[in-house]
């Protein structure tokens, strides 16, 4: 277990959430704070938007270089492009829940969570979540059903798989991903409390931020753990690969609680480490 190696670039935050590594910094969101952000390696923070009138969480980069921000409770997709924001998908009629994450891939793809109720949780809510995928012509369709509060999502470089974390599962969910975008389920991998966000590596392993268990946790293909980094005392929220050869993993992690959450009380920071295994995908 690594902590001691963790270098904080960021603190002051209320609740960081989607980092995706592009154009040589970490974009980002504060879903607390409604503002969709950047960071430089060296801790060089830019406020690019703010969000008034919902919550943003999942990001995504499309081909081209431009920003999708995921809105939680409108269930919209919006384009952040020449310093504005702009209406990419409005999912609210096929979304049966609030949407949380989202990753966009190499093809613009986007698959987006959509948790199958709406937030707070309800008791005794099953496996009622599902993935959507939204198309570059903008037609959207259910691809995958049956999955435990959908969380973090992750693409492979050669666009061949996709790993969903299962928060209420503690879980991930596997696929295979079809030529027309579709998922065919090939399992579920590895044990955790409450994954949030994930990313993948090139040796097809998956580090996955477990909320209740104040880590970033390492899963190999064959689900068993490889390594962990401790956020002693915080929440692990989300990670992603970055930096000039993608071996810096960048931590997202809050001091709060769900008990705290659901008060607004909460601390944010990004924390970075090196990582031998360089990233692979999206994010």
């Amino acid at each position: 277990m690594r902590e001691t190696q963790l270098k904080t670039i960021l603190d002051g935050g209320r609740y960081f959430e989607g980092p995706r590594w592009h154009d040589g910094r970490l974009w980002f969101v504060d879903c607390m704070a409604r503002t969709l952000l950047s960071v430089s390696p060296a801790g060089e923070v830019t406020e690019h938007a703010g969000i008034a009138d919902d919550t943003p969480c999942g990001l995504g980069v499309l081909p081209d270089g431009d920003i999708v921000v995921l809105t939680m409770s409108r269930k919209r997709l919006l384009r952040f492009a020449d310093g504005k924001l702009s209406l990419y998908a409005d999912l609210s009629q096929l979304a049966t829940g609030t949407i949380d994450d989202m990753i966009v891939d190499g093809q613009g793809r986007a698959y987006v969570g959509d948790l199958g109720f709406n937030l707070p949780p309800p008791e005794g809510r099953g496996a009622v979540g599902r993935i959507i995928l939204v198309t570059p012509d903008g037609s959207a369709r259910v691809v995958a059903d049956g999955l435990r509060f959908p969380n973090g999502i992750a693409v492979s470089s050669d666009h061949r798989r996709l790993v969903v974390a299962e928060m209420d599962g503690a879980c991930l969910a596997d696929y295979d991903i079809e030529a027309d975008g579709g998922l065919r389920l090939r399992g579920r991998l590895g044990r955790m409390s409450d994954p949030d966000g994930i990313c993948l590596d090139r040796e097809g392993s998956v580090w996955v931020a477990s909320f209740t268990e104040d880590a970033f946790i390492r899963i190999g293909r064959d689900g068993e753990e490889c390594e962990r980094i401790a956020v002693a005392g915080r929440r692990a929220l989300a990670c992603a690969l970055g930096g000039a050869d993608r071996r810096t993993l960048f931590c997202l992690s809050a001091a709060t609680s769900f008990e705290e959450l659901r008060k607004g009380k909460s601390s944010s920071r990004i924390d970075v480490i090196e990582v031998e295994t360089p990233g692979d995908g999206y994010p």
